[in-house]
């Protein structure tokens, strides 16, 4: 891994990626910023100029547009793929607009990897992907099968796709969190209904995973890690114990629960300790390597992994603690 491509860079999980990046990876070569804002770009760009870390590049770009991204790829031997619209009101507002970012920018990414001779490719999932309901969902799941079915037609390129699938990020913009937090001051902390739940992951876990499956990937795999849930009236609890907590009915296109592995993804689906990993179908040779080499072994016949019968609870005093690691506004 010496020249890296960061799509959708400038966001939450890209700033992070980047400065674990830039702390213990210092045989970078080249590290490029690929998005398609140019005040986040600026933004960032004070935090980490490219003037003390020289292998820093800012490359404004969106990919939607192919001619740009195989442009940016000249040389690059890795990719991490975090660009996407992922909110999901606007998606079943706006469909189309992320059908082209969601959908055909993972299109683009995968064939311009492909001409450039990208080595490894790793793109980010979500929890919304698995038995979608909603259309930001939806279009993620199509992003997923896009990128295990590029391993089929690289040809004789020696590339690597894989995907990372995850829950809730703590603190990321547009989440729960921050919104509560916000909220706090009116004293009145929408609930969109009581029994709902949600994987919890923080940012550095997230990069934990990428870095991960960066290192240790086949190609095809979807990588899902094991991470406790949250009920939303505990994060309610933790963050505002003072404040009402109305409920007020879920938004279009959400689910009560989330969840990351059904059960008819559970055949193809192997415990690997820390994560699970689901092996693409009719892949005799990566299911050989992952149950035998690798020492992994299958998950039970009809398994799901589901945020409301997680066997991994976060408690209200768990919840309060995360967010005062892990979040830049507290909850004081």
């Amino acid at each position: 891994m010496k020249q890296l491509l960061i799509t959708g860079g400038t966001g939450s999980f890209g700033r992070a990626f980047v400065e674990r990046l830039l702390r213990e990876y210092p045989g970078l070569e080249r590290i490029i910023i690929f998005s398609r804002d140019e005040l986040k770009q600026f933004e960032m760009s004070q935090v980490f100029s490219p003037q003390e870390y020289p292998a820093l590049r800012y490359f404004l770009g969106d990919v939607r547009d192919a001619d740009r991204l195989r442009r940016a790829l000249q040389g690059i031997d890795t990719v991490v793929h975090a660009a996407a619209l992922k909110q999901v009101p606007a998606a079943e507002y706006n469909p189309m607009e992320f059908i082209k970012t969601n959908v055909m920018g993972a299109q683009n990414i995968v064939e311009a990897c492909i001409d450039a001779g990208v080595e490894r490719v790793v793109a980010l999932s979500t929890d919304k992907a698995c038995a979608p309901v909603n259309l930001y969902g939806a279009t993620k799941l199509c992003s997923d099968k896009i990128f295990v079915a590029a391993n089929n037609y690289a040809g004789g390129i020696d590339a690597r796709f894989s995907v990372v699938r995850y829950g809730n990020v703590m603190g990321s913009r547009g989440s729960v969190i921050p919104f509560f937090i916000q909220k706090k001051e009116s004293g009145s902390l929408p609930i969109t209904d009581s029994e709902m739940t949600r994987f919890n992951i923080t940012l550095n876990e997230g990069v934990d995973l990428v870095i991960k499956a960066l290192e240790h990937s086949e190609g095809g795999e979807i990588f899902v890690p094991k991470i406790p849930s949250y009920r939303i009236l505990d994060v309610a609890e933790a963050i505002g114990p003072e404040c009402e907590k109305p409920v007020v009915g879920i938004r279009p296109g959400e689910k009560i629960h989330e969840e990351m592995i059904t059960d008819a993804d559970a055949p193809m689906t192997v415990d690997m300790g820390d994560r699970y990993a689901i092996l693409p179908s009719a892949n005799e040779r990566l299911t050989e390597k992952y149950l035998g080499e690798l020492g992994c072994v299958m998950v039970p016949e009809g398994f799901r992994y589901n945020s409301g019968t997680n066997e991994e609870f976060l408690t209200v005093e768990e919840i309060r603690s995360l967010i005062e690691e892990n979040v830049k506004d507290k909850t004081s």
